[in-house]
């Protein structure tokens, strides 16, 4: 199963990732971590599409990629099964991104190994490079973008699904957990 999880920052897309990589018995890959190097430098495009390559072709049974950096849905979207697409509203994504970035900052954990970056006051509530800026300026662009992709006629080999809550992800889970291990 080849699975790539979607929506915008904050709303779950790598605690997901995980939740159905340890289900699937398959590699969870989180595209940030593929794309940003150390002292929060991003990787060009040309680097994104190799890390992006090297990842999946080393899973060639399956996967959980969790993130959505359009220009990679080539590669991405090729093989795909599923896309989940975690579409909860804007105060939900929203609360779920502050309180990650709180937390962030309290404990001051790395957030992509080897990398050094961490999260600080500045960055996170005082920058235009703000995670949370950037949760308020994608979110509706996203909503509309994905739309047009679960409507386009040639992505139809593509089973998507859409999760509008908390809720509906932990039935999801429960459901893929059910077609895994049949009662």
């Amino acid at each position: 199963m080849k699975i790539n999880i979607i929506g915008t920052s904050g709303s779950g897309k790598s605690t997901l990732c995980r939740q159905l990589s340890l289900l699937l018995n398959v590699p969870a890959i989180e595209l940030d971590n593929l794309f940003w190097l150390a002292n929060w430098q991003p990787s060009t495009d040309e680097e994104l599409t190799f890390k992006l390559s090297q990842a999946l072709e080393q899973a060639p049974s399956g996967w959980v990629l969790d993130g959505n950096y359009t220009r990679t849905q080539a590669i991405k979207w090729k093989n795909v099964n599923m896309v989940v697409w975690l579409d909860y509203s804007l105060s939900r994504t929203l609360y779920q991104s502050v309180t990650r970035t709180l937390s962030r900052i309290r404990s001051q954990e790395e957030l992509w190994p080897n990398t050094g970056n961490r999260e600080n006051w500045k960055k996170a509530f005082f920058s235009r490079d703000s995670i949370i800026l950037w949760t308020l300026k994608t979110y509706h662009q996203n909503k509309q973008r994905n739309l047009k992709h679960m409507a386009n006629l040639d992505l139809r080999h593509i089973h998507f699904i859409r999760l509008t809550s908390p809720k509906e992800t932990a039935l999801f889970l429960a459901q893929m957990r059910r077609q895994i291990q049949p009662v």
